[in-house]
């Protein structure tokens, strides 16, 4: 089971790169080519794009893993599962298709043309079914698959856009870039299923749970793309080109350290239904110690390097990314933190209501910030906003689960990362001060960086080599946290 969960989480990691490293491999020729403004307008029309997208998703990513998971040994129940839920999503799609183009015509947002173009970016929703890859616990497919079209995607934009003018070419080639990269796993769904039977596709028992498990996801959506959406309204679209530059420095990471989660879930759902609550805390104890192990480094090193990396990597149009960056790094620790519990314990278990309650008041708390602050911070505002619902998020979510699981034992083990992880800032952050260039101040910041978190991690980077004796120390950690 390690094995298997471990090349799944090199898969889910990939996979998550890939939807990722276009943006991130784009973001130095883009950020020069379109500039704050181009950079701007496309990220304002995405984002309300994707809350087209995420009704017509109606919670299905999250329920319909666990669903597949549940019944995927059995082929006519699996087939009956999918098909009850894929036509619950091909009905929303349809509905939230119809209700984008009458917004593009008839309201619209002052930038008719790439607005019109990311139609293609929600129709792609159509034929999502990544949800059930997942389940299935068949990472590898997903990603093989997608891999052509993110390379071809990014030449795409090196070869055709060459100028601020060319802003509606980039978003074609984003959206169907989104398109194509969902409509390729259909051909491997039809060896897994079989075609829907009448009369045994039933879409009603599974309307709640998804209406559930939507809650969160729209409250999620409010500090994750509602921000983006108050600042192209409340502040200057270059202040969105900025944000949006620096979110997607940490969107990578984030993505990369919760890709245990993704995996997690599956397996903790089958866990969960044997009553398997020992190798539960188990294995969310040795979840959580990765996750953090990833994200202390990670965003202390990005608050080190943001001030010499950000002109280096976006030029000097971009200088107050450097700030936002900084600021946004914090979020990485509260989200890696949290989202153990949530993939590992809340969704498994099914405590769907309690997981939409405590996102809704973290969706209220950053959007009563926003209101309070872009008007006059504006970027700086937002990501004040972002930093605040994530930790109360995370804090909320510690105090649902404490009865069920050893949460202060987690902090408790965690801690030696965070210790380490400011040994390495204070070394690496002088380094800033020396009389060097912007680029090899950053080699020179990652590589020392690396190399000291390395050596101070030495035991635990030979476990995660050579497993021995730690899954017995977990083990009976959890025996005395009870």
């Amino acid at each position: 089971m390690v094995s298997q969960m471990r090349k799944n989480y090199l898969y889910n990691v990939l996979y998550q790169m890939l939807i990722l490293v276009m943006p991130l491999v784009t973001i130095p020729y883009v950020s020069r080519i379109l500039g704050a403004d181009g950079v701007g307008i496309y990220s304002y029309t995405y984002s309300i794009a994707y809350y087209f997208v995420l009704v017509a998703m109606l919670g299905i990513n999250n329920y319909g893993n666990r669903a597949i998971a549940k019944s995927r040994q059995n082929k006519e129940k699996l087939s009956n599962t999918f098909w009850s839920i894929y036509f619950i999503q091909l009905t929303m799609s349809i509905m939230m298709i119809i209700l984008y183009v009458l917004y593009t015509f008839m309201i619209g947002n002052g930038y008719p043309l790439v607005t019109i173009i990311q139609l293609v970016y929600v129709v792609s929703v159509v034929f999502d079914i990544n949800w059930f890859f997942f389940g299935m616990e068949k990472f590898k497919i997903t990603v093989m698959r997608n891999i052509v079209i993110k390379i071809l995607s990014i030449f795409c934009i090196f070869i055709f856009v060459d100028s601020a003018d060319d802003l509606w070419l980039y978003t074609l080639i984003m959206a169907g870039g989104t398109f194509l990269s969902q409509l390729v796993l259909w051909p491997f769904l039809i060896k897994e299923i079989s075609l829907p039977q009448y009369g045994k596709v039933m879409m009603r028992p599974h309307i709640k749970p998804c209406l559930v498990l939507f809650i969160p996801v729209i409250a999620v959506s409010l500090y994750k793309v509602m921000d983006k959406m108050m600042l192209g309204i409340m502040a200057d679209i270059s202040e969105l080109g900025y944000y949006e530059q620096a979110e997607k420095l940490t969107t990578f990471p984030i993505a990369f350290i919760t890709a245990v989660g993704v995996v997690m879930l599956p397996r903790m759902s089958n866990l969960m239904a044997m009553d398997k609550m020992q190798e539960i805390k188990l294995a969310i104890g040795k979840a959580t110690d990765f996750m953090m192990f990833l994200a202390y480094p990670i965003a202390f090193g990005l608050i080190a390097i943001s001030d010499n990396f950000v002109p280096l990597y976006m030029g000097d149009g971009f200088m107050k990314s450097s700030i936002l960056l900084s600021l946004l790094s914090v979020t990485i620790l509260f989200i890696s933190f949290a989202n153990a519990v949530k993939t590992g314990f809340m969704l498994p278990k099914e405590m769907d209501k309690a997981y939409a309650t405590l996102t809704i008041v973290g969706a209220v708390v950053n959007l009563v910030i926003n209101l309070l602050l872009i008007p006059g911070l504006q970027s700086i505002g937002a990501c004040i906003g972002t930093i605040i619902a994530e930790f109360v998020v995370m804090v909320m979510q510690f105090y649902y689960v404490r009865k069920d699981l050893p949460v202060i034992r987690y902090i408790k083990s965690t801690a030696k990362f965070l210790l380490k992880g400011l040994v390495m800032f204070v070394i690496v952050w002088p380094i800033r001060w020396m009389n060097l260039s912007d680029i090899q101040t950053v080699i020179a910041q990652i590589v020392i960086g690396v190399a000291v978190y390395a050596i101070l991690n030495y035991n635990y980077i030979k476990y995660l080599i050579i497993p021995t004796g730690f899954g017995r120390r977990h083990i009976n950690d959890q025996s005395s946290s009870k």
